[in-house]
């Protein structure tokens, strides 16, 4: 299977990659490239792991992956099981892109701050995601000089700290080999597809052929944080999906792999800064 390091398949033609996907589901494998990605989530929703980041996107979401930053847009176990449809438009860009000196260019030095903090990516809130989402709708339906024009506003966009808030502190510039990234993605996957139930760590250290301790120290290397932490996260988020639908919290708590309630409500305070009830409260219109 295809793993990292992924290449974008570009015209040579070309300036920047507009990609729009229209699929069952998401490209659900751990992968990098060194262009700077912007993503409009058109359709579909699940959890995003980018370096040491995990966390939901949904419809609508506007995100930047940094150059060389391992991720992956993991749609929710649904989208594998039923026909359901994922849309997303996705710029694909870096310091080459219309050519090096175009990036020396004064006009363009109030865009360096964004390129030197890119790496850790970001995710856009506010108007300045209003704003982005409609120039990749618009993009991906004009060519020509059209095209160049709108890119260069995505760029003016992009040029404001505002609304944008890094998805991580901690970069990750590892180039991941083809057998560490495929260990990676067993291990990632198996975990999306298993944490409602019980994990030992001696079963997902089998799957990368490490002892448990060997194991430990080989994902913390890789992703900055423990593997419990990391699954903690994306039970955590599944559980904020299950607390917009009429379920108890007790029964979310089980459904999310959790083994008592008390345990998952200490868990999902220390995440998202209040408990489960008050989360509820708060995301349900």
């Amino acid at each position: 299977m295809k793993i990292v390091p992924f290449q974008i398949p570009k015209n040579t033609q070309e300036a920047f990659r507009v990609q729009v996907d229209v699929m069952p589901h998401l490209y659900n494998h751990l992968h990098q490239h060194p262009e700077i990605q912007l993503t409009l989530i058109k359709e579909s929703h699940g959890t995003l792991v980018a370096g040491d980041y995990v966390g939901p996107f949904h419809a609508g979401d506007v995100f930047v992956i940094g150059s060389n930053q391992p991720h992956v847009f993991r749609n929710d176990e649904k989208f594998f099981r039923k026909k359901s449809k994922a849309v997303t438009i996705t710029v694909f860009f870096d310091e080459t892109t219309l050519g090096e000196n175009f990036w020396q260019l004064q006009e363009i030095k109030p865009l360096h701050f964004f390129l030197k903090n890119s790496s850790g990516g970001y995710r856009i809130t506010g108007k300045k995601r209003k704003k982005l989402a409609e120039y990749l709708l618009i993009i991906a339906n004009v060519s020509g000089i059209e095209r160049i024009i709108i890119f260069l506003q995505i760029l003016q966009e992009l040029s404001g700290k505002k609304e944008m808030h890094p998805l991580t502190k901690s970069i990750i510039q590892r180039n991941i080999k083809t057998y560490d990234g495929n260990r990676l993605n067993k291990v990632i996957e198996f975990t999306f597809r298993e944490f409602s139930r019980t994990i030992t760590l001696k079963e997902v250290a089998a799957l990368a052929n490490l002892t448990p301790e060997a194991f430990c120290k080989y994902f913390k290397t890789r992703t900055r944080k423990t593997y419990i932490s990391f699954l903690n996260e994306i039970r955590v988020n599944h559980a904020c999906r299950l607390l917009t639908e009429d379920k108890s919290i007790a029964g979310i708590c089980y459904d999310c792999g959790f083994t008592n309630l008390s345990n998952f409500n200490r868990i999902f305070r220390k995440l998202k800064k209040v408990s489960p009830g008050e989360w509820r409260k708060l995301n349900m219109n």
